[in-house]
């Protein structure tokens, strides 16, 4: 795939697809029958022609340094099930996907590509763009949180209304009334808050306890208010995540951090307008753990993707605000090889008291990322935990996890046995991402 010479498992491809259909329909298209005139060069690109419904065959080709990908279908999801389908024929049949030479059409795109990122790159270096009116984005910023302000005190009428008339109020009032206040959040150009009281209507109908769980996120919601609301006299890291708890995006602008990262697990989420991607990387040399997000509008999956098992050399630039992991990705040298050995881990009470001091510094935390080592998925009475092979402490995996296939793949990995599990520890439980057994380094995505 690069000048490593590795191909990736199949494994690695399929957690690229960015939905499970995407998934079934790759796996039917990774054989050699509907592919012709496929190759690959030791510089990471890897192309072929597939036979579609059409008289002309769709041209795709895939970038794997990158990864990139162009496919002449009118699929909106990437990588599309053509691209899928290549890298997996890629992985499994090195007879059907040989080294050769690039045909014209693969070859223009991939030089193409390569003169974007050299201008880009140039770009970055060269003179700064002129920059704004300080004064006009001044005011912007004033007006904008002035808004917000306004939102956070009829939110806090909200709540109080509803506490005031007691909880089994919000039973009898459905989702509309909170949905409207939830519009009324984003006209206020708070989408942070919106979405938390999104999630606050959800939860009468969540099932038994629903009270305690909705009176507890009352009051995380009125603790980001009465935060927002006193922003200016809180200490800046503080400030910075709770503006981006608001909905305020919090700048990339830390130092530029170069590193051996880990690409450990990735994953989607939606709301039905908006399909959120994270990545989650490990620093070998600086021990960081970091996390990509990227967003594709309703329909459409987000364009950033990476390989979950291996290594990519890399420059990430951080963003700003207290316990925050987002990062953007920056510029890549050379391609990706396989991960060595899983991140350094520990037993569960260390992963407890991890997300517990996270909480210190951002107290709207749901979950913090985890390794943990010599742990073994056991079933108990309300599911399943994950128990340490030495000592006494287990942890639950979260009720989300339970009907995923990865819980299976874990508990096959494991066999009893102990393993190295990196997931999201949080209130809720712990969410397994990626795995790996005593005696293999192989990476087992677990989403």
């Amino acid at each position: 795939m690069n000048q490593q010479g590795v191909r990736w498992t199949s494994e690695q491809v399929l957690a690229l697809a960015p939905d499970d259909a995407s998934r079934r329909a790759g796996t039917r298209l990774g054989t050699a029958g509907p592919w012709s005139s496929a190759g690959s060069s030791s510089s990471g690109a890897v192309w072929g022609l597939c036979k579609g419904s059409g008289s002309r065959p769709y041209q795709t080709i895939v970038d794997t340094a990158g990864p990139a990908y162009k496919c002449s279908c009118p699929s909106r999801k990437f990588p599309c099930k053509h691209a899928l389908g290549l890298l997996l024929l890629w992985a499994a049949d090195e007879e059907a996907v040989r080294d050769s030479t690039a045909p014209d059409w693969a070859e223009e795109w991939l030089e193409g590509r390569g003169k974007r990122t050299a201008g880009q790159e140039q770009g970055d270096a060269g003179a700064p763009a002129k920059a704004a009116d300080p004064e006009a984005a001044r005011r912007r910023a004033e007006r904008r949180a002035a808004r917000i302000a306004a939102g956070a005190t009829e939110l806090e009428q909200r709540l109080a209304d509803l506490l005031r008339g007691g909880l089994a109020t919000a039973e009898q009032a459905g989702y509309g009334l909170w949905e409207e206040t939830a519009a009324r959040m984003v006209d206020a150009q708070a989408p942070g808050l919106a979405g938390r009281v999104r999630e606050l209507g959800a939860i009468p109908g969540s099932g038994p306890g629903w009270p305690v769980r909705l009176l507890e996120e009352c009051a995380l919601i009125h603790l980001l208010d009465s935060a927002w609301l006193g922003v200016d006299r809180l200490p800046e890291p503080l400030a910075a995540t709770v503006r981006t708890r608001v909905g305020l995006t919090s700048p990339a602008d830390g130092a530029p951090v170069r590193d051996h990262w880990l690409v450990l697990a990735q994953y989607d989420t939606s709301d039905g307008k908006l399909t959120t991607r994270r990545i989650w990387l490990y620093g070998q040399e600086s021990g960081r753990t970091a996390l990509l997000l990227s967003f594709g509008a309703a329909g459409r999956s987000p364009q950033q993707a990476l390989p979950v098992g291996l290594t990519v050399d890399a420059e990430l630039t951080p963003h700003t605000g207290a316990g925050q992991l987002r990062a953007e990705w920056g510029e890549q040298f050379g391609g990706p090889v396989p991960i060595a050995s899983p991140p350094p881990g520990g037993p569960v009470e260390a992963a407890v008291a991890a997300y517990g001091r996270a909480l210190r510094e951002d107290p709207w935390l749901d979950s913090w990322p985890v390794t943990l080592s010599e742990v073994i998925p056991i079933p108990s009475r309300d599911g399943w935990q994950l128990a340490d092979a030495v000592g006494e402490s287990a942890l639950p995996i979260a009720p989300a996890a339970l009907s995923r296939p990865g819980l299976w793949r874990l508990a096959a990995l494991s066999a009893g046995r102990p393993v190295t599990v990196f997931g999201e520890c949080g209130h809720r439980g712990f969410n397994p991402l990626a795995a790996w057994s005593e005696d293999a380094s192989e990476t087992v995505p677990l989403t």
